[in-house]
């Protein structure tokens, strides 16, 4: 009998964790991205995590620069989505060698954003034409995390 309750107790506990929006964002190899529901490069980028492993839910939203500016991406340093991934915000179309950076590093800061829709980056169109630079956020201002 106690070893039932235990059970039921554990399996509540996990169906509760895995109900949270922190805990999908959190779970190794899980992403939850956001975007405008019109944008189709962010489909695109949401299949390259795909590509790269990630299990990828996407969702529309019409407050996608509300919802940056409280992960802590200032609006001249916001992509065209945002995407939480083990607790980290990436703000745009940041390459996957900066995204295994960040997850392998763990830095004490908010996140990683590049800015705007440059060409050429990950789920974009196009040729890359210059380095792409992509900024840290958290406290203070963004700072280069880093140039590629």
């Amino acid at each position: 009998m106690f070893k039932q309750a235990l059970r039921a107790l554990f399996a509540a506990g996990l169906l509760l964790a895995a109900a949270t929006p922190a805990a999908a964002q959190s779970a190794s190899g899980t992403v939850a991205l956001y975007k405008n529901p019109e944008c189709g490069c962010c489909e695109s980028y949401a299949d390259y995590l795909r590509e790269h492993g990630f299990t990828v839910s996407v969702t529309p939203t019409h407050d996608l620069a509300q919802m940056s500016r409280q992960a802590g991406i200032p609006d001249d340093f916001q992509g065209c989505h945002l995407t939480f991934v083990e607790g980290y915000a990436v703000s745009g179309h940041v390459p996957m060698s900066i995204v295994k950076r960040l997850l392998d590093e763990r830095p004490d800061i908010k996140g990683v954003t590049l800015p705007g829709m440059p060409l050429g980056s990950p789920g974009m169109g196009g040729s890359k034409t210059e380095p792409f630079t992509i900024y840290q956020v958290g406290e203070g201002a963004p700072q280069v995390y880093a140039v590629e």
